[in-house]
């Protein structure tokens, strides 16, 4: 359930990043490789310059979530959630404040740090801010279930689809009424699974 849900933060970020920056996304980082290659093929530099910017940013965030992963235990996912909160809380108060390329900057390097919730042995296990490997999981284990393997084990990355699926409407819907102030229903949520882990974590 925690990674649904935060593929359904993912989802809801990446709709709001998309409609602030026309296009562009702030944790689907293929489809703005794709953006790149088609303003490198026509000469919108503006364009190439939004893309590397998001992926430098996307990557910068990989690093940070890593580190702090590796630093508190891999097992301990609270302290990867509170650095993508604050992430996530730095770029809606920079937005707030007019300053659009930090702002975007610190919510791409949030999504980018959120993938190292699940990191086991320097590597992420479980990927939530895209879906591509997910739904080619579920086929492949709707294609065992049809000869006789696990009956529904391909539901958890259905699941995982449906929440960022989910999510992305949530935060385009959110985005038309209050603009990037919506960033802040991301933080919330991301602030509460923190606790939620951390108490878990002590639990165990």
């Amino acid at each position: 359930m925690l990674a649904v849900t935060l593929s359904g933060v993912a989802g809801y970020v990446d709709a709001i990043g998309f409609l602030k920056l026309g296009g562009f996304f702030v944790s689907f980082m293929s489809g703005n490789s794709t953006r790149l290659g088609v303003g490198l093929a026509t000469a919108h530099w503006a364009a190439v310059a939004t893309v590397l910017t998001l992926v430098a940013s996307f990557v910068a965030g990989v690093v940070l979530g890593a580190l702090t992963a590796r630093a508190f235990g891999e097992n301990r996912r609270s302290p990867v959630l509170v650095l993508e909160g604050i992430l996530l809380a730095s770029g809606a108060t920079l937005l707030g404040f007019g300053y659009d390329t930090a702002g975007v900057t610190a919510v791409a390097m949030a999504m980018g740090a959120e993938n190292a919730v699940f990191q086991k042995n320097g590597d992420v296990a479980v990927g939530l801010t895209y879906m591509t490997g997910a739904l080619v999981k579920a086929g492949q284990r709707i294609a065992g279930a049809l000869v006789g393997g696990e009956p529904s084990d391909w539901l958890r990355y259905v699941l995982l689809w449906t929440g960022l699926a989910a999510g992305g409407a949530l935060g385009a819907l959110t985005y038309v009424t209050v603009g990037a102030a919506a960033l802040w229903v991301a933080v919330s949520v991301v602030t509460g699974a923190a606790l939620w882990a951390e108490r878990r974590w002590r639990s165990v």
